[in-house]
Formats: structure tokens, C-alpha cells, sequence
């Protein structure tokens, strides 16, 4: 039988201006999904001499690295993040095809859309998943 490959799950990119910060999010994200090491998540965290700020080569480089051809969705934590995304976006070609900007809260937002990744969920329903997090409450 041949035929496409069926798509692996939709990956995750978090997006942070501090990689530090990107790579515990992505770390507790895959621990808290049970998604084991091979999950398609990636940080993309600062600059790439480890600076503070954000990067399109590394956010474009997460990205790859975690495409599986299900889709990819990219959160971010502030501003320039979310500009940066949107440049690569309107740009095309840097990142895979079926990447999105989520808007969902950073760290809730990326378990949310982890586990649900992680469950198999399509890339509508990982987005969703991730922007219902804006939702949870602490008290």
C-alpha cells in the first residue's frame, strides 16, 4: 500500500524573550501532558548569543523542528514576540505551512495546547484548547 504518510501531532512553539523562561515552559508543558521527550515542543527562547529579545531564525528553527505536518502552533509571551511572528507569518516561507499565532495566555495556554497536542488533537483544536486558558481561574 502506498499513499502519504498519515501527519503526526500538531507541534507547539513557545516563544519568550527569555530562553530560560522558553525552555522551563516547554519542559513543564511536556511534563504536565506526560508527552515523553520525543513531544513535537520547542523554545524558542532571547537571541541567539543568549540575549534577552526574540529571534525570527530561532523561532523559525523551533518551528521546523517540530513540524510533523499536522500544523504547528506558536505561542508568545509580550509584544515584539507577537510582532516577530506575525512578520514571519506575513512573509511566508520561514515557517511550515498551518502555523498559527495563538493568542492564548504563555504558560497556561501552552499546557493546554500540549495536552491537547499530546491527546492528538488537529491544530483548531489545539489553538482552542490554548485560548480557552485565557479562561481558567486561581481563586
Amino acid at each position: 500500500m502506498s499513499g502519504a504518510a498519515e501527519p503526526g501531532p500538531v507541534g507547539v512553539v513557545l516563544v519568550s524573550h527569555s530562553g530560560p523562561v522558553a525552555r522551563a515552559s516547554a519542559e513543564l508543558a511536556v511534563a504536565l501532558a506526560g508527552a515523553g521527550p520525543d513531544a513535537p515542543v520547542a523554545a524558542a527562547g532571547g537571541t541567539p548569543d543568549g540575549g534577552l529579545g526574540t529571534s525570527s531564525e530561532l523561532i523559525a528553527a523551533a518551528a521546523a523542528s517540530v513540524d510533523r505536518g499536522a500544523g504547528v502552533a506558536v505561542l508568545v509571551d509580550l509584544g515584539s514576540a507577537v510582532l516577530t511572528v506575525k512578520a514571519l507569518l506575513a512573509e511566508g516561507g520561514e515557517l511550515p505551512p498551518d502555523t498559527r499565532l495563538v493568542d492564548a495566555p504563555f504558560l497556561e495556554g501552552a499546557i493546554a495546547a500540549v495536552v491537547t497536542a499530546a491527546a492528538g488533537g488537529d491544530l483548531v483544536s489545539v489553538e482552542a484548547a490554548a485560548v480557552e486558558a485565557y479562561g481558567y481561574r486561581k481563586t
